[in-house]
């Protein structure tokens, strides 16, 4: 290829290449050609070669050689070439580099052209990469040309002003005059450009957007003119005039309505007129409506524009596009909140979204389907949206399911519909609940003791249905367990009675065992079921301690730890295997209207672990310690396992009282702790941006020390996830209970305290270093203070 061949000869040679080597070396001979024609001195055809350099360098290959040549050409007089030499500026310079400063005073004298073209380039070129030294420096040049007469020049001044105020903000004010006198323009570039700077400079100063509330009127009369003018083809856009101009204008209504009643006044007229006049069955005119609808829900408008805004949307629900019904999803979901009513007369559109095929739109039309569903409506809603769950995409099921619990958990009108409801689900789509789910669904079985039959009836017959869902078989073995004696006894006045037998019952809990759908929880939670039935059934217990004496070699840990506790039940203390193994008591909920295990603070509520026996009712404190020597043990009372030693942290729950956690077969045992030494006064030990920690101790023994770390937040914002982490040197055993809470609220109105137990068998001198961890305005902060002095240990 000869150097002087044309751009179009170049393009169609890259073109016809047919693999990219050959693209590279088309490329790399042009490039080197481009170089050589550069360092000639008299190069005529230097606009062309830059040309060619530019396509290069859209095509993505390196062209930073041609940066000092577009400075030539832009001081070039020659018109041709300073339009093709600030093309390459744009293209190949910005801000961050040397050679951009080297075409500020070029910019600078181009700007007083007598050409207006001349003048467009530079204006252009300013508002594409100027930097923020250059905008200091040619701000006053902007300034005089918004005041020239040319239009042509004033439309490019003010958007070369827009880039100048995002660069510079204290520039602004230099141009608010001028951006004020700018709206009585009648040429429509003009007017845009105008909206569009004051739009900026209203978002970028308070004291801004306070002056140009004044200007509402003269935007209002633009816009009024803009709605009831007669067909112009020069603005006609399919049958809406100026529709760019319109929207700039209702978002700097938006902007400039907000907060104030006065200013949303004076618009209501207009926006009303704007919402009743605009054709709807273009895409333009729904532009131009989703904008009004913004500015209506944005400022202080009347109710009825409200009711009119969201029936707009209603409107938008009906559209064939579906980029329209997503973006009325949207506003509707920002609004369901202070406008519930309005946006419940358009439920049944909503819900009809749901079987939109597009992801999105169905993504949405669940999340506003979740935030329509109230009191009055609960049972239809409801009844919608299950039937959503059980054909929606796998990806949605997670989002239905657990926004179904939460609305059953507010509003549920009675605990036999809340418990049918959330069963539905488990079975609907089981795999896809939160982990939250068996607790949650375990504690509200056990305060419905009317529904105890009913529910163990109706989850013994799903659970013969299918055990692949492992939550709700997981559910359905804890209450065979719990009332499998209701389950034999067949009467149950809430549901047909179905008489079952005993060896019925430990089939299906075995298939359960035996399934290789089945996960190590779900055994484990069988098992409990297998063995607690030994106290409701009288003719097979032989099979039942078969079974749990088959698990005592199970490969699974858990297993095998609970078959062997059950075992030393059976073998050694079987005369306790009823107390042991009766009843649970009805479970406390922490914080009520939490669902899914959600809590405002404090102590969660006991939850039911993976196959675990929930506490039984204690026992009197003489029998508690025999429990402890199942497995042949020691006769002292044994002190609780260390929850962290030698560093880390856990959040321990609350100390058992005497004879608690009879099923901790294995673990420790916690006796009623003798009175504690008065605590000293609390020393500071951590202080920092408000947040303070002190300390205060007390021994329980001569090796045991209490220890209360209490925090309190003085600053002006609130913590929230508040933890404290302690390590200890090895020989110290450290047991941390759980804190009163993880959030400070600001000014010290309140504080979380957190008890931390010493055990310091070998008297070393004590030493903790405590890990604080919070966060605060949306930033996570984190800090370490060493502890070596412990007031009251002596």
């Amino acid at each position: 290829m000869s150097p002087s061949v044309p751009l179009q000869e170049m393009i169609r040679a890259i073109r016809s290449a047919r693999t990219q080597c050959e693209e590279r070396g088309v490329i790399q001979r042009e490039c080197a050609a481009i170089r050589a024609q550069f360092r000639q001195s008299d190069n005529g055809g230097r606009s062309h070669n830059l040309a060619k350099l530019l396509y290069v360098h859209m095509l993505g290959y390196p062209a930073h050689f041609g940066q000092m040549e577009c400075v030539r050409m832009i001081a070039s007089p020659r018109y041709c070439e300073k339009r093709v030499g600030y093309l390459g500026a744009m293209m190949l310079l910005d801000e961050k580099q040397d050679a951009s400063l080297l075409i500020t005073n070029s910019i600078k004298n181009d700007l007083f052209h007598t050409n207006q073209y001349v003048q467009s380039l530079a204006l252009c070129t300013l508002a594409c990469m100027g930097s923020a030294e250059m905008c200091r420096d040619l701000a006053p040049e902007i300034d005089r040309l918004l005041r020239a007469s040319n239009s042509y020049i004033k439309k490019k001044a003010a958007l070369c002003a827009v880039h100048i105020v995002r660069k510079v903000q204290d520039l602004g004010e230099m141009f608010a005059p001028t951006a004020r006198s700018l709206l009585a323009e009648k040429n429509h570039g003009v007017l845009h450009g105008a909206v569009v700077l004051i739009t900026e400079l209203c978002q970028r100063n308070p004291e801004t957007l306070e002056r140009f509330r004044k200007t509402v009127p003269d935007l209002v009369q633009i816009m009024k003119s803009l709605v009831i003018s007669g067909y112009s083809p020069e603005h006609d856009v399919a049958g809406v005039s100026d529709p760019f101009l319109q929207v700039r204008i209702l978002r700097l209504l938006r902007i400039l309505g907000r907060n104030s009643e006065s200013a949303s006044d004076a618009m209501n007229d207009l926006l009303a007129q704007v919402a009743t006049n605009t054709d709807s069955t273009k895409t333009v005119g729904n532009a131009v409506l989703y904008e009004t609808v913004l500015t209506v829900l944005d400022i202080k408008s009347e109710s009825g524009l409200r009711v009119l805004a969201v029936n707009i949307l209603g409107r938008f629900l009906l559209n064939n596009d579906r980029n329209i019904r997503y973006i009325a999803m949207t506003s509707l979901q920002r609004i369901v909140g202070s406008d519930h009513n309005a946006v419940q007369r358009h439920r049944g559109t909503i819900l009809d979204c749901l079987k939109d095929p597009d992801a999105s739109v169905k993504r949405r039309a669940l999340d506003l389907s979740l935030a329509l569903v109230s009191p009055s409506n609960i049972r239809s809603m409801m009844k919608e949206l299950l039937l959503f769950l059980s054909c929606c995409p796998p990806e949605l099921k997670a989002q239905a399911a657990s926004g179904i619990f939460n609305a059953a958990e507010r509003y549920a009108p009675s605990q036999r519909w809340h418990i049918d409801t959330i069963l539905h689900v488990l079975t609907t789509a089981g795999g896809d609940v939160r982990d939250e789910t068996v607790p949650n669904l375990i504690q509200l079985i056990t305060s419905a003791s009317e529904l105890h039959c009913y529910t163990v009836h109706k989850l013994y017959r799903a659970l013969l249905d299918d055990i692949s869902q492992q939550p709700l078989v997981q559910v359905a073995c804890w209450c065979i367990g719990e009332y499998g004696d209701l389950l034999l006894r067949g009467e149950c006045q809430e549901a047909e009675p179905v008489q079952v037998a005993e060896d019925d019952v430990l089939d299906a809990l075995e298939a359960v065992l035996q399934s290789h759908m089945s996960s190590p929880a779900t055994r484990g939670f069988a098992l409990t079921a297998t063995m607690k039935l030994s106290t409701r059934i009288t003719d097979n217990v032989d099979r039942i301690r078969s079974v749990v004496s088959i698990y005592g070699s199970c490969i699974d840990l858990e297993l095998q730890q609970r078959a062997v506790e059950y075992n030393a039940l059976f073998k050694k203390y079987d005369h306790m295997r009823a107390a042991v193994l009766e009843r649970m008591p009805v479970i406390e909920k922490n914080s009520p209207g939490h669902a899914d295990g959600e809590s405002t603070g404090g102590v969660q509520p006991p939850r039911v672990q993976q196959g675990e026996l929930l506490p039984a009712p204690q026992p009197p404190a003489s029998k508690a310690s025999d429990l402890l020597d199942l497995l042949g043990g020691s006769e002292e009372i044994l002190q609780p396992s260390p929850m962290a030693v030698g560093g880390g942290l856990t959040h321990a729950p609350p100390t058992n009282a005497v004879g608690g956690d009879l099923l901790d077969l294995l673990g420790g045992f916690d006796p009623a702790p003798a009175a504690p030494a008065p605590a000293v006064a609390a020393v500071t030990v951590f202080k920092k941006d408000g947040v303070s920690l002190t300390l205060s101790c007390g021994k329980q023994s001569d090796t045991s020390l209490s220890v209360t770390l209490t925090a309190c937040n003085a600053s002006d914002a609130d913590i929230s996830g508040f933890t404290l982490q302690a390590a200890v040197p090895k020989s110290v055993q450290l047991l941390m209970k759980a804190p009163s809470g993880d959030s400070l609220p600001a000014h010290g109105a309140g504080q979380v305290t957190q008890t931390v137990v010493l055990d310091n068998p070998n008297k070393v001198n004590l030493k903790m270093r405590v890990r604080i961890s919070y966060s605060s305005r949306g930033s996570a902060y984190q800090d370490t203070v060493q502890i070596d002095a412990f007031p009251g240990s002596q």
